[in-house]
């Protein structure tokens, strides 16, 4: 049995301690069954934000008539576009494959790795190609290896509700809905949050006819409300959206599959609310939940939540001694960004005895639906449920210059500070959101996190950067009102 010094289950972000332990003069292996570079690369963020660019040309190019620039109806090759991401990607995960298989000190397993106990792992090789295409060497030298250090990495997979009908229903997932060789006529979504907000507003670009079940009252709900409301209205221009429903039941019949949806709120007026959709296809975007079950952790002293999710301390040590968590295993912040965050977090700790401790407080995320939508630290609402005592300013995209943009009647930017000025969020919907959302977090990371450090720096004229000055500006006259001898101190 090959004993290593460290250990890592999964071929994503975690990959990348293993590197850095080799680097180090460490002899480390990855396990991974599929291709390199985990959800992100192949089956998530990167090629539905390649559709969704798809879709945002498109959508430029069908309202650049309010520019006086006018266009033939743009058609769409839907093959073309699917099968070029899909060359892509699995390029990259390819490239990523021979370069950690090249890497001295790291030795890549291809297969499924589960534990026997808190240091052995057993590992149920995979052909590749057969299963998963990606063009690496199956590797099969002994079938169980061990780490003085292991870090579980395996990802996420979609979650599949219970429904009824649902066994007798061929149905699609967010993994499964990205590489189709011909567009869906029709489909039914069932999901109100970013996964099936974001496929709604591709597929609906692209032509289909897209229906979206969602179980609370405006699509996105765990967005600042004001920008649930906005992203709710505007997928409208590509679907039928039906918040407040839950889907009950599915049955199929002449190739289409028809979706029965109940008001998700309990209603006394003794009237039947419920719907019945009718489509070709059915996608089911009803989350994500962690890649652990396969992992025999009761084999270890691992402890998970119900969902799955591994439990770990503040510096992402799990429950047994010498076994370390990070990205979607967490259940925590469901984002590649924040994967290579806690990638970097393990790393420290495990080779350099850092003692660094995970802190989220300033871990921005974004919404690719149109308008997009960027978001970071605290809602509104989460404010007012913690009695936290706050000011916030809403500032219009129409701040920003004109003719910079495409539309600006919905987007704005709101900022939320406490009375001495620190900021306490940050929440746009608009053009170019997901960039702009960065002004914010540098400053909350390297400067005070005060309003004035947004507002007090020149801003660049014209640009959208102006709508994050106009509502910080707004926000520094808001707070310091009421704390008038603060302003007075700091130039002290």
């Amino acid at each position: 049995m090959e004993v290593y010094d460290i250990v890592v289950i999964g071929g994503g972000s975690g990959s990348q301690v293993a590197t850095a332990a080799a680097r180090q003069g460490h002899e480390a292996a990855v396990i991974e069954r599929g291709p390199l570079g985990g959800a992100c690369v192949t089956r998530g963020c990167v090629p539905s934000k390649a559709l969704i660019h798809r879709a945002d040309i498109l959508h430029e190019l069908r309202h650049a008539g309010k520019f006086g620039v006018w266009t033939e109806e743009a058609a769409v090759d839907y093959g073309e576009i699917t099968s070029s991401i899909h060359d892509t990607v699995y390029d990259k995960a390819d490239r990523q494959a021979s370069s950690l298989r090249d890497s001295d000190g790291v030795t890549l397993y291809r297969g499924e790795g589960r534990f026997v106990d808190d240091r052995t792992l057993e590992i149920d090789p995979v052909e590749d190609g057969e299963k998963r295409g990606d063009g690496t060497d199956g590797r099969a030298d002994d079938d169980r290896i061990r780490g003085d250090t292991v870090v579980i990495a395996v990802g996420s997979r979609p979650t599949v509700p219970p429904i009824d009908g649902l066994e007798d229903v061929a149905f699609l997932t967010s993994d499964d809905a990205l590489y189709l060789d011909e567009r869906p006529d029709s489909l039914v979504i069932v999901g109100g949050g970013y996964i099936g907000a974001e496929l709604g507003y591709f597929f609906g670009a692209v032509g289909a006819q897209v229906s979206i079940v969602g179980r609370s009252d405006r699509l996105v709900p765990r967005e600042d409300r004001d920008v649930s409301a906005v992203v709710t209205d505007s997928l409208e221009e590509y679907c039928d959206v039906y918040t407040g429903f839950e889907a009950t039941s599915v049955r199929a019949g002449d190739g289409r599959v028809t979706v029965t949806a109940e008001p998700a709120a309990d209603d006394d007026d003794g009237t039947d609310d419920r719907v019945e959709l009718t489509a070709g296809d059915l996608l089911l975007a009803t989350g994500r939940r962690p890649d652990t079950d396969a992992l025999d952790l009761e084999s270890t002293g691992v402890e998970t939540d119900e969902k799955g999710a591994v439990e770990t301390d503040e510096s992402l040590e799990t429950t047994a001694d010498g076994i370390w968590a990070l990205g979607d295993a967490l259940g925590e912040q469901p984002y590649k960004h924040a994967a290579d965050y806690e990638t970097k977090l393990v790393a420290a700790n495990v080779l350099d005895d850092a003692g660094k401790t995970v802190d989220y407080e300033t871990m921005p995320h974004a919404v690719f639906t149109n308008p997009q939508v960027a978001s970071v630290r605290r809602t509104e609402a989460e404010l007012e449920a913690d009695d936290r005592e706050y000011e916030a300013v809403t500032t219009p995209y129409e701040a920003a210059p004109l003719g910079l943009i495409l539309e600006a009647d919905d987007g704005f930017v709101k900022a939320i500070a406490g009375p001495d000025g620190d900021i306490l969020g940050c929440h746009i919907v608009g053009p170019q959101a997901a960039t702009l959302v960065h002004e914010v977090v540098v400053a909350m990371d390297s400067a005070g996190g005060t309003v004035d450090d947004v507002a007090e720096p020149v801003h660049v004229h014209p640009a959208l950067n102006e709508v994050i000055y106009s509502a910080f500006d707004e926000l520094s006259d808001a707070t310091y009102s009421t704390a008038p001898d603060w302003r007075d101190v700091a130039d002290g």
